[in-house]
């Protein structure tokens, strides 16, 4: 067992399907939307942009809140205690990462329009997040196959 008792086992559910769906969303934005940027047209760029920011944020938000949420309860009372730590500690660097840097660069977006340096620095930067996920996915995988 891997909670404190009396710990719902759905909270360690939850954290594993929100972890490895913003995996997976992750590599379909790095590799399949961000770099659509690029192939917009100036003219369409705006709506383009709005349209991926306001349907991914329909997406993404629940489950990184979810994600968040039950990681830092897992950190709290999961046991092995340093597993559970140590997997909140790369979500909060995601989550660094979206608030300092992704988050600022859609907004310059926004404002400026399709900016080859600005789109570019979106994907370079954007790696950081896909690793760790991705890593984040892999310590799951490591830690219920272990059993």
């Amino acid at each position: 067992m891997s909670l404190a008792p009396g710990w719902p086992a759905w909270l360690e559910l939850a954290q594993a399907a929100s972890a490895f769906a913003m995996t997976g969303i992750i590599w379909l934005v790095q590799l399949v939307q961000y770099p659509c940027f690029r192939r917009v047209g100036a003219a369409e760029f705006g709506e383009f942009h709005r349209h991926h920011c306001a349907s991914i944020g329909l997406v993404v938000g629940p489950l990184m809140v979810v994600e968040l949420l039950t990681a830092l309860l897992l950190a709290a009372v999961g046991e092995p205690s340093w597993f559970w730590r140590g997997m909140l500690g790369l979500l909060l660097v995601v989550w660094l990462s979206t608030g300092l840097w992704q988050g600022p660069l859609h907004a310059r977006l926004a404002r400026e329009g399709p900016q080859p340096d600005l789109v570019r620095a979106l994907v370079r930067g954007n790696w950081l997040r896909t690793i760790l996920w991705t890593l984040r996915s892999a310590g799951l995988v490591w830690f219920y196959a272990r059993g």
